[in-house]
């Protein structure tokens, strides 16, 4: 079968090389240079997004912020999965709050903001330390604030208004409740138009100034991964979603609250390329096609080291048994995502020594999750 993806990076590239052995040919529609090419030698394929679109079998997206017109043009299509509903979800705060309440999946207290007075309201409601995200292409860390007492009101307001004054006219503000976790941790499901999903194991993520970091996956807590699956599935049947989906947690003494949903193959699956019988990338191209899903048990233990503004490694990583770097093809650029690293372990020791041996060769400074196996 023929896709498109709407994004030409890293994850419609993982698409394609995980869905050409069997049989799903990949192109990708590049949103800046308005290019339909293919998604490894960026080579045009297409002469139009029309054209790409009358070629195709199925439309699907690696990303969230697509625009609008574009958006609609694909869902007008009738080929576009998941469903833009899903896209939009993802991309918007306030659209993912309600959705989360509408499909009763447990988050964080919130109210939205538009102006000073929502803002004032917000701190009555819920109290403070707050949280507050841009509603509209936050990631990352980014277009975020933290307000921790009242003294910092004004000057964080005042933030806000700048950053409000200089977005598009449709942004906002969504505030949070602060939440004391234990730890952040992340689904990723699979679902097809005929209702089949496949769970993967809960992955521990590990974030450094708001950017994954590491992912782990090793034993799975059955009362844990329950609580994720009831709250996909939720989810994903309130949208008729098709597709993978991720939804982010924070574990509170062994309670989960949504944290946010991404609408695709997301960072912190990257591991199910070398741990899961089917990677993520395969199953979301089996899901939008309407085919049978693949197995997504965990068969080893696993890790996703993410590579941030770093082109080289040494190359006495590759000693490492079971161990798999893959690179993206960008240009270097400070904080950018390069690549990520997945080791593997029969088990779950022979995962941390190999973790082990990855520190002591890298730079933590460059890799500072990995200093707690120093």
């Amino acid at each position: 079968m023929n896709v498109l993806v709407l994004g030409a990076g890293q994850l419609a590239r993982m698409m394609c090389l995980a869905g050409t052995p069997v049989g799903f040919n990949v192109c990708a529609f590049d949103v800046r240079s308005n290019k339909v090419v293919h998604p490894i030698t960026l080579t045009s394929v297409h002469d139009n997004l029309a054209s790409a679109i009358e070629h195709v079998d199925v439309i699907t997206a690696e990303f969230e912020h697509i625009p609008s017109d574009i958006l609609k043009i694909c869902s007008d299509s009738g080929k576009f999965l998941p469903a833009s509903q899903a896209i939009k979800a993802g991309g918007d705060r306030r659209i993912e709050k309600a959705l989360l309440e509408s499909a009763n999946a447990a988050n964080a207290k919130f109210h939205v903001i538009q102006d000073r007075q929502d803002f004032d309201k917000a701190i009555s409601i819920i109290g403070l330390p707050l949280v507050l995200k841009s509603a509209l292409e936050g990631y990352d860390g980014k277009g975020q604030w933290r307000l921790k007492s009242q003294q910092q009101a004004d000057d964080v307001w005042q933030d806000i208004q700048t950053f409000l004054a200089e977005s598009r006219p449709e942004q906002g503000i969504v505030s949070e409740q602060f939440v004391q976790f234990d730890r952040e941790v992340s689904l990723i499901g699979a679902r097809n138009a005929r209702g089949e999903i496949q769970y993967y194991p809960l992955a521990e993520n590990v974030h450094v100034d708001g950017v994954l970091s590491l992912s782990l996956v090793t034993k799975v807590e059955p009362a844990l991964q329950q609580q994720a699956e009831d709250m996909f599935a939720r989810i994903a049947n309130e949208l008729d979603y098709i597709g993978v989906l991720a939804i982010e947690f924070f574990d509170v003494n062994g309670t989960l609250l949504v944290n946010e949903i991404a609408p695709r193959v997301h960072n912190s699956g990257h591991w199910s390329q070398q741990g899961a019988d089917t990677c993520q990338f395969e199953n979301h191209l089996r899901a939008v096609c309407n085919k049978p899903l693949g197995n997504a048990n965990l068969i080893r233990p696993t890790a996703m080291i993410n590579i941030l503004g770093e082109d080289q490694l040494p190359e006495a990583l590759l000693q490492i048994p079971s161990l798999h770097i893959h690179w993206y093809g960008k240009d270097k650029r400070a904080g950018r995502k390069m690549g990520h690293i997945n080791v593997c372990g029969e088990s779950e020791q022979q995962l941390t020594q190999r973790l082990q041996q990855i520190a002591k060769l890298l730079d933590i400074s460059k890799f500072p999750a990995l200093e707690r196996y120093l």
